[in-house]
C-alpha cells in the first residue's frame, strides 16, 4: 500500500513527517510534497509545518548548509549549480548565501583545480579546440563559474 492509499490522522501524519525529517535534512518543499502525497489537506499541512519548525525538525538554514556542503564535497558541484538547485527548492537568497558560506574558498579553488585536471586527463579528444570545449562543457554542467572555467580550460589546453 503506498502513501496515497492509506488515510492518516493529523497525529500519524505529523509523526511520519517527523521521521522523514529526522532521517535527513529537508526543505519546506520536500515536506509539503510528502504530505500531499500522503493525501493530507492544506489545513493539515498548515498545522504540521509550523509544528516541525517549532520542534526543530525543519530548518531551511540547516538544510542549505548541509545541501551546499554535501553537493560540493561529494558531487564536486560548483556554486552556480548549488544556487540553482536551492532556488528550485524555494529557498531565499539569504538562506542560500548562508549555505554557500559552508564552502571554504581555498577548498573550493583546490577542488576546482583537481577536478579540471582530472577531467582534462580523461579526455581523448586530440583537437585542442574541441578538447577545450569538452572540458568547459563538463565544468559548466557541474555548476562552476564560467570565468573560472574558461580561464582553466585555456591554462590546461593552451593555444601554443
Amino acid at each position: 500500500m503506498n502513501d496515497s492509499q492509506k488515510s492518516y490522522s493529523l497525529e500519524e501524519a505529523t509523526r511520519a513527517v517527523e521521521r522523514f525529517c529526522a532521517y535527513q535534512e529537508r526543505c519546506h518543499q520536500d515536506v509539503e510534497r510528502k504530505l500531499k502525497k500522503m493525501g493530507m489537506i492544506q489545513d493539515a499541512i498548515d498545522q504540521i509545518i509550523p509544528h516541525l519548525l517549532q520542534h526543530n525538525f525543519l530548518n531551511e538554514t540547516r538544510f542549505a548548509k548541509v545541501f551546499a556542503g554535501g553537493k560540493f564535497r561529494i558531487k564536486k558541484w560548483g556554486r552556480v549549480r548549488i544556487v540553482r538547485e536551492l532556488k528550485m527548492r524555494g529557498l531565499n537568497k539569504k538562506t542560500i548565501d548562508i549555505g554557500l558560506a559552508e564552502i571554504p574558498e581555498e577548498q573550493y579553488r583546490l577542488t576546482f583545480d583537481t577536478l579540471s585536471r582530472k577531467r582534462n586527463n580523461q579526455l581523448t579528444e586530440t583537437d585542442k579546440y574541441k578538447r577545450r570545449k569538452k572540458l568547459a562543457d563538463y565544468l559548466l554542467y557541474r555548476g562552476w563559474e564560467s570565468h573560472l572555467v574558461y580561464a582553466k580550460a585555456k591554462e590546461l589546453i593552451p593555444d601554443d
